[in-house]
């Protein structure tokens, strides 16, 4: 149950079950890759449901009527971002995050983020420069790109940055508690500077919940 945060376009990858929003071995790897698993089963599913819901159906005088995409239907997202050097990308987002490997060329590489397209470009001498935006009390680096992801899933995660020696710009833990945004939060960056946000509501069907934050 994961989502990406950002910019989009599709990839033929399979889709989440939530609406949109890394290198240890032994047991927590096991567990990680388990859980990858179950999550990437569901996607095939839905995937194919909402392949069928975008198709064109027959009417019976002979005409052609597209059907309607569902509201909470998803597809993956395509996002594209510049990174120093490609093998340092690919032991980040394969080796960290865990992340399988797509296409590639000598400047560029693709990889499944928990069913989205992030491909990242080699720019020579890049590093990311942010800013910070105060929310709820903490210096969210600004720009930043992530996933929304199930409470378990998120503290797999958390387990295996940490297990690599990631340093977080922000620790996990749980902010707006007792709102209706409540949710875990942690922010790190890749080996380019770029930083990253996963997150995981403690009641999934508020991800997307209007109302002032105070």
């Amino acid at each position: 149950m994961v989502v990406l945060q950002t910019m989009g376009a599709a990839v033929a990858r399979a889709t989440t079950t939530l609406p949109l929003y890394a290198a240890m071995q032994f047991r927590s790897n096991e567990r990680w890759h388990h859980a990858t698993r179950r999550v990437q089963i569901g996607r095939v599913v839905s995937a194919s449901s909402s392949a069928h819901s975008r198709g064109s159906t027959s009417t019976n005088d002979g005409q052609t009527a597209k059907e309607t995409v569902p509201s909470g239907a998803t597809t993956p997202f395509h996002l594209a971002i510049p990174v120093h050097d490609v093998q340092a990308a690919r032991e980040f987002f394969g080796g960290v995050l865990g992340c399988p490997e797509g296409r590639s060329a000598k400047t560029w590489v693709d990889f499944n983020l928990f069913g989205h397209q992030v491909v990242c470009h080699e720019v020579r001498n890049y590093n990311a420069a942010t800013s910070a935006n105060a929310v709820d009390g903490d210096p969210v680096p600004v720009p930043h790109f992530g996933l929304a992801m199930s409470v378990p899933e998120f503290h797999a995660m958390a387990e295996r940055v940490r297990a690599a020696g990631v340093r977080f710009i922000i620790e996990p833990h749980i902010r707006f508690v007792g709102q209706p945004g409540e949710q875990w939060t942690m922010f790190f960056k890749d080996s380019s500077g770029n930083a990253l946000e996963f997150k995981a509501m403690t009641t999934p069907s508020n991800l997307f919940a209007k109302y002032v934050v105070e």
